[in-house]
């Protein structure tokens, strides 16, 4: 039976590889703010970035609806950093009796900061089209984020030292 996956966790984490594995697992579609922001705007779409990504989660909300009636899981890859937002959706997919589960990708203050540090360099030389984490976006994602509780988190999935280069 189709189900949707929330993938929840830092920026730059490993919420992406973790997904397309998750898809590879499970035959399913996943859906990412951040490609459609990328494609749209580049590193940097202004001061109506907030507004886009809200437009663009809402868009892909309904959109998963429509791939699950189809018959596919949906792997919504965009971090559901707080629990109001973690929250919400839980209720939209319960109040259309659509079987959802968060995935917490759950990756030492450590394995995170060599992420970032490896994802920079590879933006930097152009091998990656992912958002580049300059020190304004780091501060705006701390603010933001909120950890998820052991009673939201359907599947931990620590992220290992060894995991960084996937």
């Amino acid at each position: 039976m189709a189900k949707v996956f929330l993938i929840c966790g830092k920026i730059c984490c490993g919420k992406s590889v973790y997904a397309e594995r998750l898809r590879a697992q499970n035959d399913a579609v996943v859906l990412s703010v951040d490609d459609i922001m990328l494609t749209l705007f580049g590193q940097y779409a202004g001061e109506k970035h907030d507004e886009y990504v809200e437009r663009i989660q809402a868009y892909l909300f309904e959109k998963s609806l429509e791939i699950v009636a189809a018959g596919a899981s949906v792997i919504l890859d965009w971090g559901f950093w707080t629990g109001e937002k973690r929250r919400r959706a839980r209720e939209f997919y319960k109040s259309k009796n659509v079987e959802c589960e968060l995935h917490y990708i759950d990756a030492s203050d450590e394995v995170w900061k060599e992420r970032i540090g490896k994802r920079n360099r590879m933006v930097s030389s152009g091998e990656s089209t992912a958002y580049y984490l300059d020190d304004n976006l780091m501060a705006k994602f701390l603010s933001k984020y909120e950890a998820p509780g052991e009673d939201e988190i359907d599947v931990c999935v620590p992220v290992h030292p060894t995991e960084i280069g996937r």
